[in-house]
This record gives C-alpha cells, structure tokens and sequence, in this order.
C-alpha cells in the first residue's frame, strides 16, 4: 500500500529526524537515542499504565508495573529487538507492554527494576477513575487514552507557547474553540470578553487553530518512523476518539 502523502506545506526536509527514527536507527545505544525514548515515556506513560488497569491489575500493581515495564524498556537490547517495519511508536509500546505483561505473568515475579528514569504515575489512578466505563477492546481504550494524551500535549505546549509572549488570557479564551468546538461560543462574546473587535477574534482563531496543527503534526511526528505517515496517525487517534 502506498503511504500518505507528507501534509500540505511540509517536506521531509520540514520534519528533521524524529525522536522515534533516532531511537530506531540508533537501536538502543547512544546518549541521544536514550534521552529520546526517556522523554517518549516521561509523555506517553499513561497510556500504559491504563493499559495495565484494564487487564485486572489493582491501582498498586499498575503503578509499580508502569514503572518497571519502562525501566525494562530503557535497558540495553529491547529497543534493538523491535520491528522496526512497525514504525510507529503506538503501535510498539501496545504489542511490547502486551509481551511484556505475559512474562510477568508466567514468571509469577513483580520484582522493581533498578528505574533509569523517572516517571511520575501518582495522579494515574485518579486520571484512570475519571474515564468514563465502555466496552472498549484492550486496545482500543490504549489507542483512546493514547490519543488523549497527545492531544492534551499538544494543548499544553500551545498554552505555554501563548503564555510566553504574554497571551494567557487570550488562550484560555480561544481554546473554548479547540476543545468544545466553533459553535460552542459566539465571536461576539469572545470579543467582549478580550475587549477586542470580532473580526480580530476570527483572526485570532484562525491562528490557533494554524498553530495548534502545526503542533499537532509535529508531536505525531516525533513518535513516527516515516513523517509520510503523519496523515493516516492523525486520522487514527481521532478515529479512537469517535468510535
């Protein structure tokens, strides 16, 4: 099948080498290669972690099983061992947690590995608790939870992007539009709570909107192999997010 084209206005050339391909190609050795899949798992933990709980795992066994499934991921082979014709990040962490929960099972062993990174998993059970029951498969509810991770990523750093240049207000009135939709507030009554014109409120949108794609493509791309599959990840996560 041949792949997605790149999205409009991007060349290969637009996505450097991502952080997933520089774990790839560098297998699991060089400085680089590592602080890459640490800040991967430091982003996308929860995913696991939920992924645990909904195999029967109580609150405390997932926390400590998150924490040593990384460990285990950050030593020296693991990464080596993938398939790397499964180049997406999403993709590897649900086939390899799934692996990696059948050994523990059959070694009858949870023993804490000696951590080389530092995950914090304690509001995990709450976040776990607020999701609402469905009759998800498995890996649905991980493609589900995973989706909102990175959508919630990538909100962040475009709230940080609008807090540094002195715009947090600005944000926190805009992105009613990113997460309820266009039709949830009028451009009127944004522009009186800015104390702007309407006009410049769509203006202003539209810019959000511009910029949080732009975020949106580039966090996507950093747990690709191929930036060529940006397209069909985006259509994917937004895909578990609707069925």
């Amino acid at each position: 099948m041949p792949k997605s084209p790149l999205p409009p206005g991007h060349s290969r050339e637009s996505f450097p080498t991502t952080r997933w391909s520089l774990i790839l190609e560098a297998g699991d050795a060089g400085l680089d290669a590592h602080k890459a899949l640490a800040e991967l798992c430091r982003i996308y933990w929860y995913p696991i972690f939920a992924y645990i709980r909904r195999t029967g795992h109580d609150a405390n066994d997932a926390e400590d099983l998150t924490q040593t499934y990384f460990a285990r991921l950050l030593e020296k082979g693991v990464i080596a061992a993938a398939d790397q014709r499964k180049g997406r990040f999403r993709a590897f962490l649900r086939t390899d947690c799934h692996h990696f929960l059948i050994d523990q099972h059959r070694r009858h062993s949870r023993e804490r590995a000696v951590a080389s990174i530092s995950i914090d998993t304690s509001d995990g059970e709450g976040r776990y608790r607020h999701e609402l029951a469905d009759g998800n498969t498995l890996d649905h509810h991980f493609d589900r939870t995973w989706a909102v991770t990175l959508l919630g990523r990538v909100l962040e750093l475009l709230g940080e992007e609008y807090a540094r240049s002195g715009r947090s207000l600005h944000f926190d009135q805009l992105k009613i539009v990113l997460v309820e939709g266009r039709r949830s507030i009028s451009a009127a009554t944004l522009a009186a709570r800015l104390g702007i014109s309407e006009n410049a409120v769509n203006v202003a949108v539209h810019r959000l909107r511009k910029r949080y794609r732009t975020i949106l493509e580039e966090q996507v791309a950093a747990t690709l192999d191929d930036p060529a599959e940006i397209a069909d990840e985006i259509r994917s996560l937004f895909d578990a997010l609707t069925k």
